[in-house]
């Protein structure tokens, strides 16, 4: 079975706002705290998403953020994931998978319910996924190859089981899809569903539950959610949320100062040093996952020079990320070190760190008989060979000066590069014919919580599949294809850590940075946190937790004593 991931190669960058990750504190000076504070319920909270209402649906809203930010709260998945990326259960409250690693099966929580008061039953997990069977366009490629592959059957109304073709340790990844009801669309199509009024009045299981839109002059303007006195976790304490939606973070950003809204769905960098500076806001940042890299093709043979791992960490010594990340994105930016997301289970914390060293990189190529050109500008191998390149890069604005400013570290070394500009487009035809020197893009790995990076360094992908740098190390990919079926996490966790150690050593291609999300909300609303990120919209994983109102523990001391 040919394993795929929602792991996509995107090359438009959905956004400016990079950087190291803060948590801003600016709470002026308070009394010590004399008493626990003790949630209750009330209050409403009102947040500005950037963008456009489109349909509220989990199969329909992949292109459109504020869609996803809604549904997280109206939807569950048969299981979550934590800010680690490890599963941790939603609907579903147990699992098991056979010793061979080929059936997984499930049982949902007891006395669930959809927000109309109809009891969620596996008939309802079966129907969401046979729509990720039915081989609709609107499913992407990949995931239809994927769950064809897949046997679903129903033991019961709170039992069912998925047969794989072989072992698939990163299955519950693709289990994150949120379940929808088979009472209300069960005899629906998704093609049937795209106009279909339940995306304007959806019926779901998550902690709050769709009230109404607001409208003006016949343009959807907001959402109102209220608490879900059934959700299994218990009824959140926040009795109402309202989306407004704003076309621009510069108009939320007035929004809230003008007090209509209390939270800001996306601080850009073009307002991130005004909402540093208000008094009552709190600002929380998370690493995005979207990895920014340059694709290293090992197997042109204009370029046989990037075949030498000594060669390829010069490239990688002579890149000042750090000034990339000062000058362009205001000094905000998450270096990266290797393609697994720092923060994941996965991640070797103790991976070696290749730093700028411009000096290092010269002594490297120096060390290697690559000495300068008498009749042009650079360097030039034993051979005779230039060594100078393409770099491919989409004609986005952002990508062009990344390009110079790597153009220029690498020419500081003796290593000549012409930027080629494409639309994204052909890029993406350039990288999956392998037509191409080098290639700056950002790898997406929105929605993948389990790492497996096999789909871009694993041996069998390097002709057909994502390994777009054709990387052929026979050690690396064991590790993957080993961790791919062995579900014990500390047996993963110390194969994925040798495959990093692999790569950082050989250097297939080089890593720059992860972006990050920032956003910002009032302080007043308590109990707020977010980890590193596998979509924006993980930022409310913890929001059945959050609240406006308190009452201390004295208070309740106080009112027992009366009571008695």
């Amino acid at each position: 079975m040919k394993k795929y991931r929602w792991q996509l190669l995107l090359i438009l960058f959905t956004g400016l706002v990079v950087g190291v990750l803060l948590l801003l504190q600016q709470d002026s000076i308070k009394q010590p705290v004399s008493s626990t504070p003790n949630p209750i319920s009330g209050g409403i909270y009102t947040e500005a998403l950037i963008g456009d209402f489109l349909r509220l649906n989990p199969f329909l809203d992949i292109y459109n953020q504020p869609d996803r930010d809604v549904d997280r709260l109206l939807f569950n998945s048969l299981v979550k994931f934590d800010a680690s990326g490890l599963p941790q259960p939603d609907l579903a409250e147990t699992w098991g998978i056979s010793k061979d690693g080929t059936v997984y099966t499930f049982s949902l929580r007891p006395n669930l319910q959809w927000h109309d008061g109809t009891a969620i039953t596996t008939k309802d997990v079966a129907f969401t996924i046979s729509l990720l069977k039915s081989g609709n366009a609107l499913i992407p490629q990949d995931l239809r190859n994927f769950w064809e592959e897949i046997q679903v059957n129903i033991l019961s109304d709170s039992a069912i089981q998925f047969a794989l073709p072989e072992a698939f340790s990163p299955f519950l990844d693709y289990l994150t899809v949120e379940i929808l009801p088979d009472h209300l669309l069960g005899n629906l199509g998704l093609d049937e569903m795209i106009d279909h009024p339940y995306n304007l009045a959806p019926i779901g299981s998550g902690p709050y539950k769709f009230d109404r839109l607001l409208v003006e002059d016949g343009q959807i303007i907001g959402v109102v959610l209220n608490a879900f006195d059934e959700y299994y976790e218990g009824r959140p304490f926040l009795d109402e949320i309202v989306f407004q939606y704003y076309e621009t973070t510069e108009d939320a950003w007035v929004a809230y100062q003008n007090g209509e809204v209390e939270g800001l769905g996306n601080v850009s960098n073009d307002i991130l040093m005004s909402v540093l500076s208000e008094a009552d806001v709190n600002l929380f940042s998370a690493r995005e996952p979207n990895l920014n890299i340059v694709f290293l093709n090992l197997e042109n043979k204009a370029v046989s020079f990037f075949q030498e791992a000594s060669f390829r960490r010069a490239l990688m010594m002579a890149i000042d990320r750090q000034r990339m990340i000062d000058n362009l994105f205001s000094g905000q930016a998450i270096i990266a070190n290797g393609p697994i997301m720092p923060g994941n289970w996965a991640y070797y914390e103790e991976i070696e760190k290749i730093n700028f060293d411009n000096e290092g990189a010269r002594q490297i190529l120096a060390a290697s008989n690559m000495v300068e050109d008498e009749e042009q500008e650079g360097l030039i191998t034993e051979t005779g060979q230039a060594l100078s390149f393409d770099l491919l890069i989409p004609d986005i604005e952002i990508y062009k000066e990344i390009g110079l400013m790597l153009q220029k570290d690498w020419s500081s070394i003796g290593v000549m590069v012409e930027i080629i500009e494409k639309p994204y487009e052909d890029v993406i035809s350039d990288l999956q014919s392998r037509n191409y020197e080098a290639a700056l893009v950002d790898i997406e790995l929105t929605g993948t919580p389990d790492p497996d990076p096999y789909p871009f360094w694993g041996q069998a992908q390097a002709q057909s599949g994502q390994n777009y740098s054709q990387w052929n190390n026979r050690s690396a990919s064991e590790f993957l294809e080993q961790a791919r079926i062995n579900f014990d996490y500390s047996d993963r966790t110390r194969l994925y850590r040798n495959f990093q150690i692999i790569f950082q050593q050989e250097m297939p291609s080089l890593p720059l940075f992860y972006p990050v999300y920032n956003y910002a909300i009032k302080a007043k609303i308590n109990n707020v946190s977010i980890g590193p990120l596998y979509d924006h919209s993980d930022r409310f994983n913890t929001v059945n937790t959050w609240y406006i109102l308190a009452e201390s523990q004295e208070e309740l001391i106080t009112e027992t004593t009366i009571d008695e």
